[in-house]
């Protein structure tokens, strides 16, 4: 396998253990975010360079979340408690930082899967935005499913090894 084609897998991959097949054919990565959304108040959003094999160029999808819908997320994965868990491997001046980059990275990875949602339902080759009030309920239900993504996410992009695996992991 080239190269080039073992890195695009491994920016996905995270992802790929529960897309669907035509998911694969899709590139994905982070642009940047999360960023407040201009005159939406309590809506963060992160922007992600999308290209499907088939198209000559890739587009920009601006994938949008609201704050509340956060907080209930936050509160389903039990957020707090398993990042305070992870980061006791770390010294008590350190964790602040990294508590601090774990939210940015805990809207990444609920964003990227509702961009998921968004590739299942069809995307076409233009910029595009998925608002803060599509795929609602089907976040929930994402997120729920795909809880040990969205540790696995903060972790990784932390570079933090816990002392042991999380109970839920089990």
């Amino acid at each position: 396998m080239p190269e080039s084609s073992m890195r695009v897998m491994l920016q996905y991959e995270p992802m790929a253990y529960e897309a669907p097949p035509e998911l694969s054919s899709y590139r994905v990565t982070l642009f940047f975010g999360p960023e407040s959304v201009e005159k939406e108040d309590g809506v963060q959003a992160c922007i992600f360079n999308v290209k499907k094999r088939s198209w000559k160029a890739g587009v920009q999808v601006s994938v949008e979340i609201g704050s509340e819908q956060l907080a209930s997320l936050r509160h389903t994965v039990r957020l707090a408690d398993r990042l305070a868990e992870i980061l006791m491997v770390l010294s008590p001046d350190e964790r602040a930082a990294y508590q601090a980059r774990a939210e940015d990275l805990f809207v990444q990875s609920v964003t990227w899967c509702k961009l998921d949602l968004g590739l299942r339902a069809g995307l076409t080759q233009e910029n595009q935005r998925i608002s803060a009030v599509d795929f609602v309920s089907e976040l929930d239900r994402s997120v729920v499913a795909r809880m040990e993504y969205v540790i696995a996410y903060i972790v990784t992009e932390l570079d933090v090894v816990p002392d042991h695996p999380s109970p839920s992991s089990h």
